[in-house]
């Protein structure tokens, strides 16, 4: 599977193979990747002071977390983590995969973005969830429409379709 290149991206946007709803900024497409925006939706972590038994076929997200809207900012906490989602809808066509990242300049304020699977399916058609932790011991503010994190598509070999539960 080969990286897509800066001119290979924006040909696969300009054929529809590609679509990132808002369209990104031309500057926004690096060379070998397209930064993405944190959204003003985020789940927060509840204080929950009893044992959760993890069930990997029962979706237990609602015991845990809590949906807030961002409005101006977010104060995220020493060792904090969080659910964020990005502001644009990814689709991909079903021989084009990707892989989310964070940017290394948030990465040098102790800022994490990680995606629980960093993997994104051939086919997928929604914004990408990805969760952010604080490492640093200072708190950090978060602010929607920050490029907080990268893009990398691949080809793939073949064609298929994301058909999973968060489809």
């Amino acid at each position: 599977m080969s990286v897509l290149t800066r001119e290979m991206i924006r040909q696969a946007i300009k054929e529809g193979r590609i679509t990132i709803t808002p369209s990104p900024e031309v500057d926004s497409i690096g060379p070998a990747s397209i930064d993405l925006t944190m959204g003003n939706e985020i789940q927060v972590f509840k204080r929950v002071f009893k044992a959760l038994p993890v069930d990997p076929e029962a979706s237990q997200e609602k015991e845990l977390l809590e949906r807030k809207t961002i409005t101006d900012s977010y104060l995220l906490l020493p060792g904090e983590t969080i659910i964020a989602q990005t502001k644009e809808t990814v689709k991909l066509a079903p021989n084009l995969c990707g892989w989310l990242e964070g940017r290394g300049r948030f990465a040098r304020l102790g800022l994490d973005i990680r995606i629980a699977a960093g993997f994104i399916q051939p086919g997928v058609d929604r914004p990408v969830f990805f969760m952010i932790s604080n490492h640093s011991p200072t708190v950090l503010e978060l602010y929607p429409g920050t490029r907080v994190c990268q893009l990398i598509i691949q080809e793939t070999l073949g064609e298929a379709r994301y058909e999973g539960r968060y489809r």
